[in-house]
């Protein structure tokens, strides 16, 4: 399981590593996000966030929100009355908060320093919960998804988006070989964090995919969801109700 992954080969918690790695990089994350993927995640975070339309949710969490990509997307398709956004990461935040007030959606968005597993809301509180390439850095995948349980209203969707193994010759070895060779030397050099971008392959390398992750979904107490494989599945949405 991916919590087995952690970015740097030391004792301390998954989480407490996570968050300094995010801390080191966040500078440079939203430029390094457009240019490894040749700005094809804005796409995917576009259908992703899509996958709420038809709920049309008016109270919305974004977990690992980051650099708040994400909860401005929610804003842009969506409109809804709030978007509190949740990260781990002070520096990812405060980036975040920059874009916001530059935007002028204070008043819809709200960026908060919290723990994913430990959510601090109440039972059955928001229409929707969203993940965008952060359940792979959770220290405990089903207890942060129980979390997302309890605080989603019965009939709310989760929609989380996260990288997965394409599948089929020749597309699985090149891209295994830009995420494991190519993709963190560019890291080293533009991050200064030599470890972040090999943790990224390694982390998705471990994480549990499509029906395997379903099931975890399925355990943590979402009806049965489903898989939309993106880009010849460099990546997936997964969407559920509770």
């Amino acid at each position: 399981m991916s919590e087995k992954v952690k970015p740097y080969n030391r004792e301390e918690s998954k989480k407490v590593q996570v968050e300094q790695m995010f801390d080191n990089i966040a500078r440079r994350y939203d430029f390094l996000n457009r240019f490894l993927s040749v700005g094809i995640d804005v796409y995917w975070r576009k259908k992703a966030i899509s996958r709420l339309k038809e709920k049309a949710p008016r109270f919305v969490l974004d977990v690992a929100t980051g650099t708040a990509d994400v909860a401005m997307e929610i804003h842009r398709q969506l409109k809804p009355e709030k978007i509190i956004g949740l990260d781990l990461s002070e520096q990812m935040l405060a980036i975040g908060r920059d874009k916001i007030n530059k935007k002028k959606l204070s008043d819809t968005i709200e960026l908060v320093k919290g723990d994913s597993e430990n959510l601090p809301y109440p039972d059955n509180h928001f229409d929707a919960v969203t993940v965008a390439f952060g359940v792979r850095n959770f220290e405990n995948l089903q207890k942060g998804l129980q979390e997302m349980n309890r605080v989603l209203k019965p009939g709310g969707r989760i929609v989380i988006l996260e990288f997965s193994k394409p599948q089929g010759f020749p597309f699985n070895q090149l891209f295994q070989f830009y995420f494991k060779y190519i993709l963190p030397v560019i890291g080293k050099i533009t991050s200064r964090d030599p470890k972040a971008y090999t943790y990224l392959f390694e982390s998705v390398q471990a994480f549990p995919q499509g029906d395997e992750f379903l099931s975890i979904l399925d355990k943590s107490g979402f009806k049965p969801g489903k898989c939309i494989p993106l880009t010849l599945g460099i990546c997936s949405i997964y969407v559920a109700d509770k």
